[in-house]
């Protein structure tokens, strides 16, 4: 029996092609793992002091569906949303962060695991060959985008860490940078930011990090060097610059559960059918071309999801 296609994968005649995705240090080798196609994709730069080599973006025609029933966002409408409440208070974050150079990808892993690690970029893309996925992506204010991503399943690096059998939930730390323009980071208490997934949702296989966007290596504003992008729960839970993973056996605080817990309950899926206190959540505005749309239980990957919550 053929096996189904599931929404985010690309198929190679539609995949970003190679000469898109051409950096400076090297291009990555389009690549087939199991029944997802991994396509190739820039390395993110792992010295400190690294500039990005621009943003060569694949042509949108060749992403407008894949088992989504939307077209892809274009990148400098997305670009033109990016909440990232560590840098500004406007949404607006690559107004203050278009020039500014990647940090460092390194990222610690540890607590309740047999196995501590520190990963930088390279150590991260060969506990998995780098993936292209195609996912909606829904905010709690109520705006809508398609965004194609590029890195590894979260999964991967569950495995790799080894959680003890007392771990039952995964908290994420960000230290981003502050970018000059910005004047300041504009965080409110607590600090850091952090967020949480129970380990049931982080080995999921739609859980994902993110480390390039758009065919090319992530810009500072959508959460470079590396992104945590949960599909089905509201963009929030998909914490940017993430530095720190960490296995507890108790459920964490996180930002906004902190701050607004009422606002900000901790799963943070996707429902149109629980509103936020100030607006209803049944429809949503796509970036861009401003169409209004029903909200999807689980922002529509409820066949892989739902399971998680009975």
């Amino acid at each position: 029996m053929k096996e189904r296609r599931r929404s985010w994968q690309v198929p190679k005649r539609e995949a970003t092609p190679e000469e898109w995705l051409l950096t400076r240090r090297r291009f990555m080798e389009t690549v087939a793992v199991g029944s997802l196609l991994a396509v190739a994709a820039p390395a993110q730069r792992a010295l400190a002091g690294a500039v990005s080599t621009g943003r060569a973006t694949a042509p949108t025609g060749q992403r407008t569906d894949f088992g989504l029933d939307r077209a892809l966002t274009d990148e400098r409408t997305a670009a033109t949303c990016s909440p990232y409440v560590e840098l500004t208070p406007d949404r607006d974050a690559a107004r203050f962060t278009e020039t500014h150079a990647p940090v460092p990808c390194r990222i610690e892993i540890g607590g309740l695991v047999k196995r501590p690690l520190v990963l930088d970029h390279d150590a991260l893309h060969r506990l998995a060959p780098i993936e292209e996925r195609v996912y909606r992506l829904r905010c709690v204010e109520g705006w809508a985008a398609v965004v194609p991503w590029l890195g590894v399943p979260l999964a991967a690096v569950v495995e790799a860490a080894r959680p003890l059998d007392s771990a039952r939930f995964v908290r994420f730390e960000s230290h981003p940078p502050v970018a000059p323009q910005a004047g300041g980071g504009h965080l409110r208490p607590p600090s850091p930011y952090s967020e949480g997934l129970t380990l049931a949702e982080a080995t999921n296989e739609l859980a994902f990090l993110a480390t390039g966007i758009y065919g090319h290596d992530l810009p500072l504003h959508h959460g470079a060097p590396l992104r945590l992008v949960v599909p089905w729960k509201y963009a929030h839970k998909s914490i940017k610059a993430v530095t720190r993973i960490e296995f507890t056996a108790t459920q964490p605080a996180t930002f906004w559960n902190s701050i607004a817990p009422d606002e900000y309950p901790f799963h943070g899926n996707v429902d149109p059918h629980t509103p936020h206190p100030r607006w209803s959540q049944r429809r949503e505005k796509m970036l861009g071309t401003g169409e209004v749309r029903e909200t999807l239980p689980f922002n529509g990957y409820a066949e892989w999801v739902a399971n998680l919550y009975v």
